[in-house]
C-alpha cells in the first residue's frame, strides 16, 4: 500500500516544463531543454549558481583570479573546476569550453560591443544571460534595487528548471531581510559614500548598483544615487561637500580595506568628512557589494554600522 502510494506520488509530479523564456535585460531568451554546460563570470555570479546547486552543471567560470579571490566556502564549492580566464574571457576561450550557457553581465564579463555578447555567443550555440543589474548599460532601467538579484535567481530557477528551489531561496531572503532591517530609523537616513577604489579620484556606486539598494535597505541612502551609471569615477570635491556620515569600503583586490582607510585617513582633504572625522567605516567585501545571495549578509553588516544593531 505505501508502494503503490509512492508510486502515484510519482506519477504525479509535474514534468519540467521546456521550453521556457526569461527576460535578460532588452532580450527574451528562450530555453528547450535546461543547460549541461555553463560556464559563470566573477565570484558573485557563481556563488548564485552554486546556491541554486547548479555546480554540476558548470563546466568552468571566469574573471576571478585577475582581480579578486574566492574565499573558503567558494573554493570549495568549485573546486576541480577550471578557470578558463583570469579576467574577461575571450569568445575563443569560451568556444574551447563548449558550453551551452554563459552567465555574465555588462561590465561582469562583457563589455557593449566587445569581442562577448550575447550576439557574438549565439552562433556557437551559446545562449548568454545578463546580469540584471547590469542592463542599464544597454537600456533603460529602474535604479538598483534588491528585486535585481531575485529575478536573477528566479530567472536561473526557470532555466535550469530548478525553480522551486529559487522561489524558496528568495522567499528566504526575503524573510531575513525583513527580519534584519525591522528596526532600522528610516525618518533619519544617514549620508553614506562607496569607496570601492582610486586615489586621485575615487571609483563608486551611483544609482544602478547594487550598494544603493543595500544602503536604502539599512537606512541610509547613497550621497552619489544621483550619478545616473552604475559603477563610475567621481571627483573628490563632491565627496568632500556631500559630507558622508558612513564611507562603505569594497574590499578586494591588491589594495586592501584597511590601505584604503589609511589613504582617506591620512589626507588633510578628507580631515572635516563626519565619517573620518568619526572614524566610521563598514567594509564589505566584493561579492557582498555586487548582486548575490550574500547581499543580505551585506545588509545585516550596513545595519549594524550605520545603527549600532
Amino acid at each position: 500500500m505505501k508502494f503503490a502510494f509512492a508510486a502515484l506520488l510519482l506519477s504525479a509530479a509535474p514534468a519540467l516544463a521546456f521550453p521556457v523564456t526569461v527576460q535578460s535585460c532588452d532580450r527574451e531568451v528562450t530555453f528547450d531543454e535546461a543547460p549541461t554546460r555553463a560556464i559563470a563570470n566573477d565570484v558573485n555570479l557563481i556563488e548564485m549558481m552554486l546556491a541554486l546547486g547548479l555546480r554540476d552543471t558548470m563546466v568552468g567560470y571566469t574573471g576571478v583570479s585577475g582581480w579578486k579571490t574566492l574565499d573558503e566556502g567558494l573554493r570549495a564549492g568549485i573546486a576541480e573546476l577550471p578557470e578558463l580566464s583570469a579576467k574577461y574571457p575571450t569568445r575563443e576561450v569560451l568556444a574551447g569550453a563548449e558550453p551551452d550557457f554563459f552567465f555574465a553581465g555588462w561590465n561582469y564579463g562583457m563589455k557593449v560591443g566587445g569581442e562577448v555578447t550575447p550576439e557574438t555567443l549565439e552562433p556557437l550555440g551559446i545562449k548568454t544571460y545578463e546580469l540584471t543589474e547590469s542592463c542599464i548599460f544597454v537600456g533603460p532601467k529602474a535604479k538598483a534595487s534588491m528585486d535585481d538579484m531575485y529575478a536573477d535567481l528566479l530567472n536561473l530557477g526557470t532555466i535550469f528548471g530548478v525553480s522551486a528551489k529559487a522561489e524558496a531561496l528568495v522567499a528566504g531572503y526575503k524573510a531575513r531581510l525583513a527580519e534584519v532591517t525591522a528596526s532600522v530609523d528610516r525618518a533619519t537616513p544617514l549620508r553614506v559614500f562607496v569607496y570601492d577604489s582610486g586615489e586621485e579620484t575615487p571609483f563608486t556606486a551611483g544609482a544602478y548598483a547594487m550598494p544603493t539598494a543595500l544602503i536604502e535597505a539599512a537606512g541610509g541612502v547613497n550621497i552619489m544615487s544621483d550619478l545616473e551609471k552604475s559603477w563610475a569615477t567621481v571627483a573628490w570635491e563632491p565627496v568632500v561637500e556631500r559630507n558622508p556620515e558612513v564611507i562603505v569600503i569594497v574590499n578586494y583586490g591588491d589594495v586592501t580595506a584597511d590601505q584604503k582607510i589609511a589613504f582617506l585617513k591620512g589626507n588633510p582633504a578628507f580631515a572635516n568628512i563626519d565619517a573620518v572625522r568619526n572614524d566610521r567605516y563598514v567594509v564589505l567585501d566584493y561579492v557582498e557589494a555586487t548582486p548575490g545571495p550574500r547581499n543580505i549578509n551585506a545588509v545585516e553588516k550596513l545595519v549594524a554600522g550605520f545603527w549600532g544593531k
